[in-house]
């Protein structure tokens, strides 16, 4: 019996090549080819198991396994797997993987801390769609000490741009939840009164969102780190390292994906880039 055809940004995502969204771009842009014939509309639909479908320059084959990585991006690398400025990339971290995998959203150039990486494109996807399941956690050192009454600002929604932001959980860091070795295995030893240090939760990813907060109210950020995604924690890992996620954080991830699914994804979502 023959196989349904689906369609191509599916087959792409699940194939490990890009998420989603970058498939959408390849195709639109003419670089997805089916049986030798560019294809640009979003919608078109192809059979992998009797096309042939090429990729930039790729041929598109099933990923033999998915694998799902946390990754710990260093400051002055580039969080997409390659630069038309010739900056440092997340690839250069990911050549003796067994299988490709690509970045879940995106941190900026001058921050540093967790992403995902996977070739699971139906998780990507998903991922990429439940931002408000998937609450991020950066710690903040920022210049000069912010007042009280500027943090509940930030707490309630500022405007950005002529959007006001979603609420945000903002608190001094030393008197957060996370422990003194927590904080010292991602590098922030000590905490002051003139350069503080904030712990900020974010339910949305809007481009530099943090930074452009705290500019807002005169502080501006000096260093950023991403330290938590959903439950997933920063842990142990240094700069450039990696590890596997367990089962039971897959699963987590797959059931806070699953939450939005079915709707209507929130706006910025696809830049989860601070």
């Amino acid at each position: 019996m023959r196989q349904p055809q689906e369609r191509l940004q599916k087959l792409i995502s699940q194939a490990g090549l890009a998420s989603r969204r970058k498939a959408e771009e390849l195709i639109t842009s003419g670089q997805v080819l089916v049986n030798g014939r560019p294809v640009t509309e979003l919608g078109s639909k192809a059979d992998a198991a009797r096309d042939r479908i090429t990729v930039a320059g790729r041929t598109l084959r099933p990923a033999r396994a998915h694998h799902y990585l946390l990754f710990y991006k260093p400051k002055g690398v580039v969080s997409t797997m390659s630069d038309p400025e010739g900056r440092p990339t997340v690839a250069a971290y990911l050549r003796r993987l067994p299988e490709r995998v690509y970045p879940v959203g995106r941190l900026d150039f001058h921050s540093e801390g967790l992403l995902l990486l996977t070739n699971d494109g139906e998780l990507a996807n998903q991922v990429m769609r439940a931002s408000t399941a998937l609450p991020k956690t950066y710690w903040a050192k920022v210049a000069g000490r912010p007042k009280e009454e500027q943090l509940e600002r930030l707490r309630r929604g500022v405007y950005l741009e002529g959007r006001k932001t979603a609420p945000a959980q903002i608190r001094w860091l030393a008197q957060s939840g996370a422990g003194g070795r927590e904080r010292q295995q991602a590098g922030v030893y000590r905490t002051s009164s003139e350069n503080p240090w904030l712990e900020v939760v974010l339910i949305e990813g809007r481009y530099h969102q943090i930074r452009k907060m705290f500019q807002s109210i005169g502080h501006p950020v000096e260093k950023l780190k991403r330290v938590g995604i959903g439950r997933l924690r920063i842990g142990g890992l240094k700069p450039g390292g990696m590890r596997p996620l367990t089962p039971a954080e897959v699963a987590q991830l797959r059931q806070a994906g699953g939450a939005r699914t079915g709707g209507a994804a929130p706006a910025g979502r696809a830049r989860s880039q601070e």
